[in-house]
C-alpha cells in the first residue's frame, strides 16, 4: 500500500510518499512543495494543487492522509492551512483516493507512542522507523512522514 501524507501550509506544504508491504514500511519520497512568497493566494493554492497533481500521478497512492486542523494561536496561519488542506481534500477527491485525517495527538502516539511528544521527538523517531541518514529537513518534510506513517 502506497500513502502520500501531506501536512498542509500554503508558503510550505509537506509531503511524504511511502509503501507498507508486509508491515514493512519505506519511505519513497519526501519533500515540500513551496509556494512563491509574492504571489496572490489563490496562485499559491494553484501550485499547490499543480504539485500535488503530478506527485499523485508520479506515485498513484491507495491513500492520503492529511493532519487536520486542531488547534491555532494565530487565526490568519488557521485560515491559511484551512485552505491548503482544501485543496488537498479536493485534489484527494478528484483522483478518488480514499483520505483519512489525523490529529496531530494521533499523529504523536502512532509515531512515538506518546501524544504528547515534543518536535524533536517524533523528528527522531521518523528517522529511525525509515531508516534515514538524518532528520528530513524542512519539519514539514519530517511532519509529512510521521503523518503518513500514522495512517499506515
Amino acid at each position: 500500500m502506497k500513502i502520500l501524507g501531506i501536512d498542509p501550509g500554503t508558503a510550505t506544504t509537506g509531503f511524504a510518499v511511502i509503501e507498507k508491504i508486509d508491515g514493512e514500511v519505506s519511505a519513497l519520497d519526501f519533500g515540500v512543495i513551496s509556494t512563491r512568497p509574492k504571489v496572490s493566494p489563490e496562485e499559491r493554492l494553484l501550485e499547490i494543487s499543480e504539485n500535488l497533481n503530478e506527485l499523485i500521478e508520479l506515485h498513484m497512492p491507495d491513500l492520503v492522509a492529511v493532519e487536520s486542523l486542531f488547534f491555532f494561536k494565530n487565526q490568519t496561519t488557521a485560515f491559511a492551512v484551512a485552505q491548503a488542506r482544501g485543496v488537498v481534500l479536493l485534489t484527494a477527491a478528484k483522483f478518488q483516493i480514499s483520505l483519512v485525517e489525523l490529529t496531530p495527538l494521533q499523529v504523536k502516539q502512532a509515531v512515538t507512542g506518546y501524544g504528547r511528544a515534543e518536535k524533536k521527538q517524533i523528528q527522531k523517531m521518523v528517522k529511525e522507523i525509515f531508516a534515514l541518514e538524518k532528520i528530513p529537513r524542512p519539519d514539514d518534510a519530517a511532519d509529512a512522514l510521521a503523518i503518513a506513517f500514522a495512517a499506515s
